[in-house]
């Protein structure tokens, strides 16, 4: 039981950071800006769907990706480190771009649903938690995860007046600042234990 909820804290705080729920706020705001209440809130809740609906699928299907181009989990793990700590460096040095939405796309699609919540280093920290855990529990628990950031998102997003009243920009700014530390950290562990497991078992270099 202390395992699978120290897998769910460790899901939970890895997504949290990546996905940055209050980071998201002024996003939201912006693309969002000539909606009004109703349409907000459905423009959420569509972003929200499609973001679970993306990882979900290269959380079940990714493994198999990986099979097909014999890609080993170090080698998943280390990309992803790098992945993460690039996203770490934007979040620290303020440099992200902010996506920007088009007159013939749907916001909630795209940008928002995809890739600023189901982006590269979202989908990458997913499929590396299930290759990691064989057992249904552990997936179940990882599922929980996702769920639960997932609806931490949407709460910023349902309110995100509220919250950008609350946090101001000097708020937002510094809790996007944390979050890219705390992701620093995690990216620089997965180099770390990846670097190590091809060093103690060489025969990941071919992909087995």
């Amino acid at each position: 039981m202390n395992e699978l909820l120290a897998l769910f804290a460790t899901v939970f705080v890895t997504l949290f950071v990546i996905m940055d729920p209050p980071g998201t706020v002024p996003v939201f705001l912006g693309l969002t800006s000539s909606m009004d209440h109703k349409r907000r809130n459905r423009a959420a809740r569509q972003a929200i769907l499609v973001s679970f609906l993306v990882v979900v699928i290269f959380a079940v299907f990714g493994k198999y990706v990986l099979a097909y181009m014999g890609i080993s989990l170090p080698a998943l793990r280390a990309a992803g480190g790098l992945l993460l700590l690039f996203v770490a460096m934007e979040l620290l040095t303020g440099k992200a771009e902010e996506p920007s939405a088009s007159a013939n796309t749907n916001v909630a699609m795209v940008p928002l649903g995809t890739p600023l919540l189901a982006g590269p280093g979202t989908i990458v920290a997913t499929m590396v938690f299930v290759e990691e855990h064989a057992d249904l529990a552990s997936w179940a628990v990882i599922g929980a995860g996702v769920v639960a950031v997932h609806v931490c998102v949407w709460l910023s997003m349902r309110f995100a007046n509220i919250i950008q009243r609350v946090l101001r920009d000097d708020g937002v700014t510094l809790v996007t600042r944390i979050a890219g530390v705390l992701l620093a950290a995690i990216a620089v562990q997965m180099i770390a234990t990846a670097v190590t497991q091809f060093v103690t078992d060489p025969a990941v270099l071919t992909g087995h």
